[in-house]
């Protein structure tokens, strides 16, 4: 059977004039977790810190002088806008470059300083490309699209020429991330020419599974909706020629969630010290559901692309904060306690065998309390911590899953409270250790109420506490005695202004 054009494109690409062969290294905390042999094509490495500069330059390296002379126009979520504006100031083009709003400024700051033109419109790759192909068509430029293209996905080719080359020894499979589908076209058709046998794995967002749509429909087809959160692969519709080249080929696709997604981030840097963007991990979250799914320990031969590392650092808390829930080693819970003086001890009591990461509490009912806890798992199981908790007597809701809740709410329990009587404020510095609140709580007075708690572990040596105690004007020099045997520095916040426009 005749190879189809596009592996004779892939072997002719001009790429290396602005790109690097990428190393393909070993994931030795992956391989060792997983009980595989994993292994990461590192296009993070690429001078623009993502693989896309590849089918970029080897789209403008194919038009026509007059065509350059012109100058070229791109619609970019970012990697791609960077791709073209690098291949552009190496071959003496102009360049103009339609980025969504919502692109992170890292990006939009990259493809600046390379010299293009940037122009932001809309709020996602669909508004940005409308609005490129009207400029394209008022200022007669050269399209260079980001994956729709023979010459694009030649270029996105070459990693797998490189896989292979570098890999000799068979590979059981290999994980794209997919957005239009340029990159996975690439390495599909190359790999399934030379070594049928070992699999490609699609992986996408769940929230922009464009391809997994096509599939089902068997055509591309338009989401309604796409979600931001993995910006380099938050695509409406696959591209037609993509398309083409993996449909029936592809040998299956993964849907990954944001949690999931962040965890491999946290993977990716604990195995090669460097932050990958979502866009990038999407590769290694989707291997870890496949290997859910098909069983780890096999001693496979895995291959991940990371395939960027373009991404806002201001991003990195948010991320943060979901890689436990995406890794499930974290629990999210509201549980119902009794409001009286020494509940709260007795739900801790309760939760001792735990690493507690949050607790949140405000008073605001007489007769129950309504707590919000954060617990590490380690070995246990969510449900395993609930029932435990209904079988002590407390009502449990399980918000783990609870998208509005790790967002906001967690954020937001309590507000203003009816007049407490005798109510201080206290932010502490908590030493960041195993027993650290149940000293807090045994040397307290039985007799003062605790009526806010605030607490969420970042990870540091201390944490901080912000907590209200509601103690009789006349024990002031009891309490001040407490706070002296606890030892932990503390500042008497009772007069912020925020306590009293907010909490009070």
């Amino acid at each position: 059977m005749a190879a189809d054009p596009i592996i004779e494109r892939i072997l002719r690409a001009r790429v290396y004039e602005v790109a690097r062969e990428s190393p393909l290294e070993s994931a030795p905390a992956l391989s060792a977790r997983f009980g595989e042999r994993v292994w990461l094509k590192r296009e993070d490495l690429q001078p623009v810190f993502s693989f896309k500069l590849r089918g970029a330059h080897n789209k403008l390296a194919a038009l026509r002088p007059e065509e350059l002379r012109r100058g070229v126009i791109a619609a970019s979520a970012g990697n791609h806008a960077q791709g073209v504006a690098l291949a552009a100031a190496r071959l003496g083009a102009a360049a103009t470059i339609v980025m969504p709003r919502t692109t992170p400024s890292i990006k939009v700051g990259a493809v600046a300083a390379l010299g293009a033109e940037v122009v932001l419109h809309g709020d996602g790759y669909d508004d940005a490309l409308a609005e490129a192909t009207r400029l394209q068509a008022a200022r007669a430029l050269a399209p260079i699209h980001p994956f729709d293209d023979p010459d694009v996905i030649a270029g996105q080719g070459t990693i797998a020429v490189e896989i292979l080359r570098q890999h000799p020894d068979p590979i059981d499979a290999i994980f794209v991330p997919v957005g239009g589908g340029g990159l996975l076209a690439g390495v599909l058709s190359y790999v399934k020419f030379l070594r049928p046998e070992t699999q490609v794995v699609a992986v996408e967002p769940d929230d922009a599974a464009c391809l997994a749509a096509a599939l089902e429909a068997g055509r591309p087809v338009p989401l309604d909706r796409v979600g931001l959160f993995v910006d380099g692969a938050a695509v409406r519709q696959v591209g037609d020629e993509p398309f083409r080249l993996v449909a029936g080929r592809v040998d299956g696709v993964v849907r990954v969630g944001i949690d999931e997604v962040c965890a491999a981030i946290q993977d990716l840097f604990e195995d090669t010290r460097v932050l990958a963007e979502p866009a990038g991990a999407l590769a290694v979250a989707g291997m870890k559901r496949w290997l859910e799914e098909k069983g780890e320990g096999q001693g496979r031969s895995l291959v991940a692309i990371q395939s960027g590392a373009n991404i806002n650092f201001h991003r990195l808390r948010h991320i943060s904060e979901r890689a436990e829930l995406g890794e499930r080693r974290e629990a999210i819970l509201a549980v119902t306690i009794p409001e009286r003086p020494g509940s709260f001890r007795e739900l801790c009591a309760t939760l001792r065998d735990w690493n507690v990461t949050e607790f949140n509490y405000r008073l605001a009912d007489p007769n129950e309390a309504h707590v919000f806890v954060g617990l590490q798992l380690g070995d246990q199981t969510r449900a395993s911590v609930a029932g435990r908790l209904e079988a002590a007597g407390y009502p449990v809701v399980d918000m783990t899953d609870n998208e509005m809740a790790l967002l906001h709410t967690r954020f937001m329990v309590g507000g203003r409270a009816p007049d407490l009587a005798g109510e201080r404020l206290l932010r502490f510095e908590f030493p960041e250790r195993p027993g650290a609140l149940s000293r807090f709580l045994d040397l307290m007075d039985p007799r003062w109420n605790l009526s806010l708690f605030h607490y969420r572990n970042h990870g540091a040596a201390v944490g901080r506490v912000l907590a209200g105690i509601q103690v009789p004007a006349d024990e002031d020099a009891s309490f001040l005695g407490y706070l002296a045997e606890l030892g932990y520095p503390w500042i008497e916040e009772t007069g912020n202004p925020a306590y009293q426009l907010f909490l009070r």
